[in-house]
């Protein structure tokens, strides 16, 4: 496998990992920060927060929904 390949599978773990919603989701509210902040001149430092709250509560609403994996040794 060439470096280059190496480099950007290793990227792409590392930023997607498990869950490529989560990874969207933090770019999503990224921009969402950067245009209130560029475009309505809005101190959005709590943009972000909000986001990753939301983002947290869709995957374990998703995660409990879907019987996620639960601790071993259950029924």
């Amino acid at each position: 496998m060439s470096r280059v390949r190496t480099f950007g599978a290793f990227w792409y773990e590392f930023v997607v990992g498990d869950d490529w919603r989560i990874a969207v989701g933090v770019v999503l509210g990224l921009a969402a920060t950067a245009a209130l902040v560029h475009l309505a001149h809005v101190s959005a430092w709590w943009a972000l927060p909000v986001a990753v709250v939301v983002g947290l509560a869709l995957s374990l609403r998703r995660a409990t929904r879907s019987g996620g994996p639960g601790p071993t040794g259950e029924p």
